[in-house]
């Protein structure tokens, strides 16, 4: 008896239902691993194009430097007094944090 009434339940269920369960899967997903991955990439695009010279950033290396010239595709970070490297636009990961004061 058991058995026909379970096989009642898989019988009656619709075959787009697999489907409709990958696409909740899916969306979910979405919104919560793509959606904010795009959004702090345009962000920090939006970032790259506004630095000018003197701010001060951070590569993803974790070089600390501040922008002594700009060109098309890269930037020229002052590191040291006398010490300046050419790194690409890609290379940098934001603007400096903040020091706190203690």
């Amino acid at each position: 008896m058991e058995q026909s009434v379970l096989m009642l339940q898989t019988a009656n269920q619709s075959p787009f239902y697999p489907l409709l369960m990958f696409l909740v899967i899916g969306v979910i997903f979405y919104l919560l691993v793509f959606r904010p991955m795009k959004t702090r990439q345009k962000k920090l695009e939006t970032l790259i194009a506004a630095l000018k010279n003197g701010d001060k950033v951070v590569t993803s290396s974790g070089i600390y430097g501040v922008i002594a010239g700009v060109k098309e595709k890269t930037f020229i970070l002052k590191i040291s007094d006398q010490v300046k490297i050419e790194v690409s636009k890609n290379a940098i990961a934001g603007p400096q944090p903040m020091e706190e004061n203690q």
